[in-house]
């Protein structure tokens, strides 16, 4: 199988994920989506775990190499701040999705081992990645991690809400109020 059946299987594994989150992955579904036989897709993802985790994993790699985007563009803490919230409502303006890894994470109690680790590193790769924006700032180190998480959550939070009404407006007013609060401030 290609290189880009297998690239084929990932973003039709990730779309899905997305949307259905781990339990909704089923080989049948995305063999027929991609054009394959079910069975390609063992080639390249023995098992659902397999792929549950290939998939996450590429979805926070996707993630920082964004991040990394925004430091390469010479764009200020405050201002990668600002932009940070645009990531996880870019998965909202695509058929209404959710964040694939905070879709995962509800689901966490039924994951494979493997796909948990890859979750987690999705969570981790976020708020690492806010509390060296604080750091930046001068925020000390405990204080940096507490507020990184506490964005890193309520980012989060105003996706899960505005996908549950099928209504991005609402994100953006989430975001809005995060940011009048302070809680989107360095």
């Amino acid at each position: 199988m290609s290189t880009n059946a297998k690239e084929a299987i990932l973003a039709a594994a990730r779309q899905t994920a997305q949307a259905h989150g781990y339990g909704g992955l089923n080989y049948r579904d995305l063999a027929t989506e991609v054009g394959i036989k079910a069975a390609s897709i063992h080639y390249h993802f023995p098992a659902k775990a397999d792929l549950g985790a290939a998939v996450a994993r590429r979805y926070w790699e996707d993630i920082v190499d964004d991040l990394a985007s925004l430091e390469e563009a010479g764009i200020k803490p405050a201002g990668a701040l600002e932009r940070y919230s645009h990531l996880f409502r870019r998965s909202l303006e695509n058929g209404n999705r959710m964040c694939l890894c905070s879709f995962m994470a509800a689901e966490y109690d039924d994951l494979p081992d493997i796909v948990k680790v890859e979750v987690q590193t999705f969570a981790d790769v976020n708020i690492a990645w806010l509390s060296d924006l604080f750091a930046q700032e001068g925020l000390v180190r405990d204080d940096a991690v507490s507020k990184a998480r506490a964005i890193f959550a309520a980012v989060s939070g105003a996706q899960l809400l505005a996908r549950s009404r099928n209504d991005i407006a609402l994100f953006d007013q989430m975001i809005d109020t995060y940011r009048k609060s302070g809680l989107l401030d360095l």
